[in-house]
């Protein structure tokens, strides 16, 4: 919607802290050649972190000439504005959110310059309510109090889009803004009839709130899915397979909202994110080592169009391997 990245994240710190602009000896001269990238992940307890010191970890250890640390963010939409800004040269990101980022709409004000280098696991999503809450649809809502996701993570660039395709808006009913597992303890005590929650399946405030209650899935209309579809490239149909939580006898017809995926700056050099991708494309099973979401670093899937250009020095190693052209 990822313990790796405490030790790399500390040893950015000191270099920040030291005021350093390269790598240095131990004599404190510059290491020659040696290159410092950054990548920005999330805060630590999700997917994002653990996966981004993967990533940072498995380039580091395979490209001597580079200095790779992942550094604990605030999400995405900090992530994006730094890359931009040029104090971050890699990082991940919510496709959905990105996608409006380039084309500087929302609260963007401008277009943000960054560019995709793989796309990776989905953040399948959907709104769960107790199964006596008398909450069946989306349009339900109307009129009640719903978990939205945490304060400023932007889940509205494509929660909005979801509930307007359903006849819905923020104004029809109350937002409250919480955690996952802070937005299952009100669906719980009653403060709130629906919770939207998700990520990589199965996803843990899902299966912590099918353990504890009797949920329900709020399905998805079937044109209204259909519409968003045809609108975004960054939504896509998703299946959760029956029996994944506890009382889901049957299947259910979900969506990815928006991929995780690996951004960079547009200004960083094309050899650059092409050694980057190299090396990490090359080493993906040390990633599924440290995190199942490493499986989506494949053929198929990391070059899915989400609607973020992706940069010339990823392209130019997906089409040296012969991916690019099954576009």
């Amino acid at each position: 919607m990822f313990p790796n990245g405490f030790s790399i994240f500390g040893s950015l710190l000191v270099c920040v802290a030291m005021g350093c602009g390269a790598p240095q000896d131990q004599a404190g001269k510059p290491a020659s050649g040696r290159q410092f990238l950054s990548v920005g992940t999330a805060p630590p307890g999700g997917a994002f972190f653990v996966v981004g010191g993967a990533i940072s970890q498995v380039v580091d250890d395979h490209l001597e000439a580079w200095n790779v640390s992942a550094e604990a963010t605030k999400g995405t939409q900090e992530n994006i504005r730094r890359l931009s800004s040029g104090e971050l040269d890699f990082a991940l990101a919510n496709a959905a959110i990105s996608y409006f980022a380039v084309r500087g709409e929302g609260d963007w004000g401008e277009k943000q310059g960054v560019q995709a280098v793989m796309t990776l696991a989905p953040n399948i999503a959907l709104f769960i309510t107790h199964q006596n809450s008398g909450v069946k649809t989306l349009a339900d809502l109307k009129g009640k109090r719903a978990a939205v996701g945490p304060a400023g993570a932007g889940f509205e660039y494509f929660l909005k889009p979801i509930l307007e395709a359903h006849g819905v808006t923020y104004d029809d009913f109350t937002p409250l803004y919480n955690t996952q597992a802070g937005a299952v303890d009100m669906l719980a005590d009653g403060s709130a009839a629906a919770a939207f929650l998700g990520g990589a399946v199965p996803t843990a405030s899902i299966t912590q709130a099918s353990a504890s209650q009797d949920i329900y899935f709020i399905p998805f209309d079937v044109a209204a899915k259909e519409s968003l579809f045809k609108k975004y490239p960054f939504f896509f149909a998703a299946t959760i397979p029956a029996n994944t939580y506890r009382g889901q006898t049957e299947a259910f017809a979900g969506m990815n909202v928006g991929s995780m995926h690996l951004i960079t700056r547009a200004s960083l050099d094309e050899e650059t994110v092409y050694q980057f991708t190299k090396t990490l494309y090359e080493h993906r099973a040390e990633v599924v080592k440290k995190h199942p979401a490493g499986k989506a670093i494949n053929p198929k899937n990391v070059i899915r169009d989400t609607g973020t250009p992706f940069h010339p020095g990823a392209i130019k190693y997906f089409k040296e391997i012969g991916i690019w052209e099954s576009l």
